[in-house]
C-alpha cells in the first residue's frame, strides 16, 4: 500500500489515497495501529484516509494512533488540502472536506505550485454540556462549562469545555512547560464526566493575543500540536476574558493563528501543511 507522511506543526499522520487504495473496513483499525507505530511502522499520531464524497469535494476518514475513530483534526484537514492539490486531485484553491458528517471549507495558499498554508473555517464552537459532551449538573454550570471545578486524581483543576466537532477540556494554568502530561493526561482523558473521553489542553496565557499550549489527545497521548484544540483554547480564553478574539497559539511543534468571529460565531484556523516523505508498505 502506498502512503504519504505529512505533518502540521508536528502533528503527523499517515495519509492514504482512498481513490486508489482499497482496504477492508474491518481491518482499518489494526492497519492504523501498525502504520502509527513509531518503531515497527511508519510512525504517526494516527492515519487519515482521503476518500471520494457525494456531499463535499473530499472525505477525511480519520483514526487515532490506537485505531479508534476521531471526528475531526485541524492539523490533519490542512494536510488533506495539501495532499489533494499537490497530487492533482483538484485544481481549486477553495475546497470542502467532510469528516464524520461535518463539512469544513478550506482556503489554500499556493506557492510555486504547491500548498504552503491553509485557512480552515472550523465552524461554530459547541458549548452546551450535553453536546460537548461533558456530564456535569446543568443546574450548577448553566448552558456552558466555563471555569468549572474538576477533581482529577485528587487535585482540583478549573476547566472550560468546548467541542469543535470533538470534545476538549481546556485548563488554564501556570508553568505549562513543566507539567508531566504522561502522568496526568490519562486521568483527564478517561475521567467519568467525559462519556466519549476528551482531549485536554493545558494553556498558559502570555498576553492578550498569545498563549502557549500543550495537549493530551485521546487515543494518542501528548502530541506536538492539535488544531481543534487550538480552536477550543482560543474560544475558552475569550470566554474567560483572558485574550482577544484573535490569538496566536504557540505549540511544541509550531504556531497556529486562531480567529473567533463572534458575530458570525465561526472559528478560523490558519497554519502550515508539510509533506515529509512518501513510501510503500506491505500489509
Amino acid at each position: 500500500m502506498k502512503f504519504t507522511k505529512m505533518q502540521g506543526c508536528g502533528n503527523d499522520y499517515v495519509y492514504i489515497n482512498g481513490f486508489t487504495e482499497s482496504l477492508d473496513q474491518e481491518r482499518k483499525p489494526e492497519i492504523v495501529r501498525r502504520l502509527s507505530d513509531r518503531h515497527f511502522g511508519v510512525g504517526g499520531d494516527g492515519a487519515i484516509f482521503i476518500n471520494p464524497s457525494d456531499e463535499a469535494d473530499f472525505e477525511m476518514e480519520m483514526y487515532n494512533a490506537d485505531g479508534t475513530r476521531s471526528e475531526m483534526c485541524g492539523n490533519g484537514i490542512r494536510c488533506v488540502a495539501k495532499f489533494v492539490y499537490d497530487k492533482g486531485l483538484t485544481d481549486k484553491t477553495r475546497i470542502s472536506v467532510i469528516s464524520a458528517g461535518q463539512i469544513k471549507y478550506l482556503d489554500l495558499t499556493v506557492e510555486d505550485g504547491e500548498v504552503s498554508k491553509v485557512r480552515v473555517n472550523m465552524g461554530s464552537p459547541i458549548l452546551k454540556p450535553e453536546l460537548v459532551p461533558v456530564l456535569l449538573d446543568v443546574a450548577t454550570v448553566g448552558d456552558k462549562v466555563v471555569d468549572a471545578p474538576l477533581l482529577v486524581n485528587g487535585q482540583e483543576y478549573r476547566m472550560t469545555c468546548v467541542s469543535m466537532g470533538n470534545p476538549h477540556a481546556v485548563i488554564f494554568t501556570d508553568h505549562v512547560a513543566e507539567l508531566d502530561l504522561e502522568a496526568i493526561g490519562p486521568f483527564f482523558e478517561k475521567h467519568a464526566c467525559f462519556p466519549n473521553r476528551t482531549n485536554t489542553e493545558f494553556v498558559e496565557v502570555l498576553d492578550r493575543n498569545t498563549v502557549f499550549m500543550r495537549v493530551w489527545e485521546r487515543g494518542t497521548g501528548e502530541t506536538l500540536a492539535c488544531g481543534t484544540g487550538c480552536c477550543a483554547t482560543a474560544v475558552a480564553a475569550v470566554l474567560n476574558g483572558l485574550t482577544d478574539t484573535e490569538v496566536t497559539v504557540k505549540l511544541l511543534g509550531g504556531e497556529l493563528l486562531i480567529e473567533w468571529d463572534r458575530e458570525a460565531n465561526l472559528v478560523y484556523m490558519t497554519g502550515p501543511a508539510v509533506t515529509v516523505f512518501e513510501g510503500e508498505i506491505k500489509l
